[in-house]
Formats: C-alpha cells, sequence, structure tokens
C-alpha cells in the first residue's frame, strides 16, 4: 500500500480521452443506426415498425450492464473472440441507437400533421418530405433531449469498467487498489465527471428553456 501521488492523479485525468472516444463513437455510431430505427418507426411498411420496436423494446427494457456481458462473453460462446473496447463499443453504440431512435421518433411524431398534409398538397414524396420538411423541425425538438441522453452516456461508460476497458472508472479503480484511498480516488473520479458533464446538462437545459419560450409554453424559472 502506497499514498496517492501526482502520477496516480495524472494516470487517472489520462483515462478521460479513453471515455470521452467511447462516448463519441457511441453516440455518432447510434446516432447513425438511431436515425434509420426512428425511420422505421415511423414508416407506413409493417413490418419495419415492428422490427425497430422489438429492437427499441430489448435495448431499452434490459439493463446496459447484461448488454456488455453479452456482447463480450456471448459472442465467445460462437467462437467470436472480442476486445474489451469492440464489446464495449458495440454494447454502447446499440444502446444509444435504441434510446436515440426513441427521442427522435417522438420528435417527429410531435409535429402537427398539417405539415404531412401541406407537403402532400405539394406534391413531395416521402423521402422529400422527411429531409426538407421534417426531419429540419424534428431536429429543433430533439436537441435538447438527445443533448441530455449525450450526459447520460458518458456517465454510463463507467459501466464498462467491469469488463475491464480502462477509461475514467477503470483507472480509478487500479488506483484505489494500488493506494487503499477510496475517498481521495473516487473524489477525483466523481469531480471529473461533473466537470464533463455539467456544462452539457446546463446547455441541454437552456436549449429546453429557450425551445419552450419559442413555442409559447410557460417555464419554470423564467
Amino acid at each position: 500500500m502506497r499514498t496517492l501521488v501526482a502520477h496516480d492523479v495524472a494516470f487517472i485525468l489520462l483515462a478521460v480521452r479513453w471515455t470521452l472516444l467511447l462516448s463519441a463513437f457511441a453516440f455518432i455510431g447510434g446516432g447513425v443506426v438511431g436515425s434509420a430505427v426512428a425511420l422505421a418507426r415511423t414508416s407506413n411498411v409493417r413490418f419495419l415498425r415492428k422490427a425497430s420496436s422489438a429492437f427499441i423494446v430489448f435495448f431499452q427494457g434490459t439493463p446496459l450492464l447484461m448488454q456488455l456481458f453479452l456482447a463480450f462473453f456471448g459472442l465467445a460462446i460462437f467462437g467470436f473472440e472480442v476486445s474489451a473496447s469492440v464489446a464495449a463499443a458495440v454494447a454502447l453504440t446499440l444502446n444509444t441507437a435504441a434510446f436515440l431512435g426513441e427521442i427522435w421518433r417522438g420528435s417527429i411524431e410531435s409535429l402537427p400533421k398539417g405539415q404531412w398534409e401541406a407537403a402532400r398538397t405539394l406534391g413531395l414524396g416521402y423521402v422529400t418530405t422527411m429531409r426538407r420538411v421534417i426531419v429540419p423541425q424534428a431536429m429543433h425538438i430533439a436537441l435538447p433531449p438527445t443533448i441530455g441522453f449525450l450526459v447520460q452516456l458518458i456517465k454510463g461508460t463507467s459501466l464498462v469498467s467491469i469488463i475491464g476497458f480502462v477509461e475514467l472508472t477503470r483507472a480509478g479503480q487500479i488506483i484505489n487498489n494500488a493506494t487503499f484511498e477510496p475517498f481521495k480516488v473516487f473524489g477525483i473520479v466523481a469531480i471529473t465527471y461533473f466537470v464533463l458533464c455539467w456544462p452539457l446538462s446546463y446547455w441541454g437545459a437552456r436549449m429546453e428553456k429557450g425551445l419552450a419560450v419559442s413555442m409559447g409554453r410557460p417555464v419554470a424559472g423564467m
């Protein structure tokens, strides 16, 4: 056992880059898949609606930790050996896709039916209607909850420490095992997460208030 030194703090802080890289990969990949899920959920094709709904129900209805176990240990049963980083990226991407897909589906369906009717009156097809009429408006509505989910995603990356991926939380565990000073070590980890997440939370709250004002709804604290 030894005391906590500056080198240990630097090791913890350097692990932030892996937390941010994993979050960015999952958010971008989940955004791509989530866009397809949202469009499938709002399509007129029954099979697509059912399949996308089943995808969302599974990934929202099971713990992220179980999804990480399935990606890391489950694939090995079928002969696919994957690293902790690959398993973490796959599980977080699919989990993100389920939540973003549902957020964006709700944003699309929250638009007045008159938007669709006006587009049909102008003779616009489905793709053109989505690209030029529906999606730009839905993005404005979806941005605050999307930012809110990004905050949850960054904090959710802490779970990948359970499969051995060395990000912020895992780095804290490693240092704590060497120093046995959990209050100091995990205090640093907690403060680091706060520094990463609070600006996004504040930005998302400001955007949500701005959206409420633009739509004429009363906002608490304003």
